[in-house]
């Protein structure tokens, strides 16, 4: 599966279409997994931070590991008190964190590792691990798992699998950051359809949606129903959700060969979601649909779980998180997420592997630090801390975690939402082209990219 490192400049291609972590515009430069703008950075305390039962990886020496990673704001706050206090409590590991920038990490990455010198440790979203699989920096870590007597169950299986590759584990990850609803409790109570429960009154199915949109729309006209950006993104995520809700595979097949769009299911996705510009539901040409619900100005907004630190600090803001609504037969979303990985050194030293397993375990385990940032924990065991629990907002939408719709495993698959899905689901968001004929250019466009 691995290639030579000669074709990195043919993957720095694809590098440079991505702008953020799990997106882009310019309406969402804050809205990146990995810069996330909570400003939670208190350190974690000896209490809140427990002990993995893994063992320490030491053999009387001190094992010290380089860890490469692209978090800013909250995330790096938190990510630095979790290295604080593993290293705190495992005398005989030291792990050194070296922050890159976002927007050029990875490329930085794949170069080091091809030139010898890249890290011990190393972060890969979920979405990009194909790639660095492809070019042998990320290294299947199942012999260093073992030493560290890893267990695989304590993971939530749906995100775990999303990093095995050919039956081997390339990853540990340590969160998911999907796509969810926050809504605004005053606003909504002003509409009328905000139950006692401080939950929105939603009846269920494609109508029902509609029809609370509709009310809102009517019962405060100044108000935006449905703040969501108009390209891009966050409209792609949503149809990415229904078109999964609907029963829909993914968008190429299971070999990776050819598209595979089911094209009935896809057009009606985005039918759905081109009524609701079109209606009015949600607001046209808006310039920072972030902007518009932080400043009370939109009853609703959807984008990744990485908001909800922004609208924690935002002063007067009365919100609320969700899973977005249940449109068709099942709950489906879309999501990445954060990932330890162990890229590929000059000796693979296995005392160093395993230190570096038992530090990315350890971090899974102590979740409820990390999860500070808005992220869902990797395992499920964090979901019933104290300290998880007394977190806001999280709990409402942490079932999401097993909802959550990866992209398959390609090395193609930037390339393929950027070429093809972002660019013809863009034409029918600005009401330029049918969603049948939309379908009929992805799936062309993605026959395109794969066979390049």
């Amino acid at each position: 599966m691995k290639k030579s490192f000669g074709l990195v400049l043919a993957l720095l291609f694809s590098i440079s279409l991505l702008l953020s972590a799990c997106g882009g515009s310019k309406n969402e430069s804050s809205s990146s997994p990995s810069a996330s703008p909570s400003d939670s950075s208190a350190p974690a305390s000896s209490a809140a931070a427990s002990e993995s039962a893994a063992p320490s990886g030491d053999s009387g020496q001190k094992v010290t590991l380089s860890f490469w990673t692209l978090f800013d704001g909250g995330d790096g706050a938190n990510m630095q008190a979790l290295i604080d206090e593993f290293n705190k409590t495992h005398p005989n590991i030291e792990v050194k964190n070296t922050k890159l920038v976002w927007g050029e990490y990875y490329t930085k990455l794949i170069t080091a590792v091809g030139n010898g010198n890249g890290p011990d440790i190393g972060i890969s979203h979920t979405s990009r691990l194909p790639d660095l699989i492809d070019q042998g920096v990320a290294t299947e870590v199942d012999d260093a798992a073992q030493a560290a007597q890893v267990d695989w169950n304590s993971f939530n299986q749906n995100l775990l699998n999303a990093t095995v590759v050919d039956g081997k584990h390339y990853a540990v990850p340590i969160d998911t950051h999907p796509f969810i609803m926050y809504y605004n409790k005053k606003l909504l109570t002003d509409a009328g359809v905000l139950g006692a429960d401080g939950k929105p009154v939603i009846e269920p199915g494609a109508d029902g949606f509609v029809k609370f949109l509709t009310t809102i729309h009517e019962k405060l006209p100044k108000i935006t129903p449905f703040a969501l950006s108009n390209t891009n993104d966050d409209p792609y995520r949503l149809w990415w959700a229904l078109y999964h809700q609907l029963g829909a595979n993914d968008v190429i097949s299971q070999d990776g060969t050819k598209a595979q769009v089911d094209a009935d299911k896809g057009a009606k996705a985005a039918q759905y979601i081109q009524d609701l510009y079109t209606k009015g539901l949600i607001k046209k040409n808006d310039p920072d649909f972030y902007k518009n619900f932080q400043s009370g100005t939109a009853a609703v907004m959807m984008t990744g779980v990485w908001a909800t630190g922004t609208w924690e600090s935002t002063k007067g803001l009365d919100f609320g998180a969700m899973p977005i609504p249940q449109i068709y037969d099942q709950p489906a979303t879309w999501g990445d997420s954060h990932t330890i990985i162990l890229p590929a050194t000059k000796d693979n030293d296995p005392a160093k592997r395993q230190a570096a397993i038992t530090f990315a375990n350890w971090v899974a385990d102590n979740g409820q630090i990390w999860a500070k940032a808005g992220h869902i924990p990797s395992k499920p065991s964090v979901l019933e801390k104290p300290e998880f629990k007394a977190l806001p907002y999280r709990s409402d939408y942490v079932a999401v975690a097993d909802t959550v719709k990866f992209m398959s495993h390609s090395t193609k698959s930037w390339q393929i939402r950027d070429l093809a899905l972002f660019k013809y689901l863009n034409e029918v968001w600005a009401n330029k082209m049918a969603p049948a004929d939309a379908m009929g250019k992805i799936s062309t466009e993605i026959d395109k990219v794969l066979k390049e």
